[in-house]
């Protein structure tokens, strides 16, 4: 019994530890510009470069960036991201039913899920992770507002091989920065988004290209809600 009990008082201590210390990094996050991501580091194992190296990323605030950009990523990955509280639940429920009988698993995840995960975690599948990406997913979406959770998905998301953010896409894809991106090439980055070191923008396949018409077309409804999401830039 005295055994079980400090088993008990150490595994309540650990579980207070760590809500301390997340709250603590999402309320940091909130005012500072995460240097490195989970993501990156865990990509950084991968490739075997050094746990903290630091990859090719150029941070750029969400006022600075082309409206074109938000709104295409919106389209193509999160319809109801202005919405929700964090979770898409029908986006949820349609991915697991696809999912059942298609071999190309389906993501339900909403932005701000993404952002939690890409953030704070490993992309590991397993149901540790999907419940951490719950809590931390909860903690933004408490702490931030949702200019913020686009800010820091646009910055920290995946655009290519040793390359983060939106505005090294733009960049390297486009000569350009992200400020300046145009609809068509904002949907473009948008559509390679989940394969992006297999698929580049500046070299877009068939599959490619119908996506994007997808997303421009797409655009157009979700515009407003961004523009007013994001005040008038």
């Amino acid at each position: 019994m005295p055994r079980l009990k400090k088993t008990l008082k150490y595994l309540l201590l650990s579980i207070l530890v760590f809500i301390g210390l997340s709250v603590t990094l999402v309320l940091v996050f909130r005012f500072l510009n995460p240097p490195i991501s989970a993501f990156m580091i865990t990509r950084n194992i991968q490739n075997d470069r050094g746990w903290f190296h630091v990859p090719e990323k150029n941070w750029m605030p969400i006022e600075n960036i082309a409206l074109a950009m938000p709104v295409a990523v919106v389209a193509s990955e999160d319809n109801l991201f202005f919405e929700h509280h964090g979770f898409d639940w029908k986006a949820i429920r349609e991915a697991r039913e696809k999912n059942k009988t298609s071999k190309r698993l389906k993501g339900g995840s909403s932005i701000s899920q993404q952002t939690a995960k890409n953030l704070f975690l490993s992309p590991h599948r397993t149901y540790l992770r999907k419940g951490l990406e719950v809590w931390f997913t909860f903690l933004i979406e408490f702490y931030w507002d949702k200019a913020r959770i686009l800010e820091v998905y646009l910055n920290i998301l995946e655009t290519g091989p040793d390359m983060y953010g939106v505005d090294m896409a733009a960049q390297k894809y486009f000569h350009k920065s992200a400020a300046k991106l145009s609809k068509s090439e904002s949907a473009m980055i948008a559509a390679c988004l989940p394969s992006p070191l297999k698929r580049k923008p500046n070299q877009p396949t068939e599959y490619l290209s119908t996506r994007q018409k997808w997303i421009l077309w797409n655009m157009n409804n979700v515009w407003p809600v961004v523009e007013s999401g994001l005040g008038a830039k």
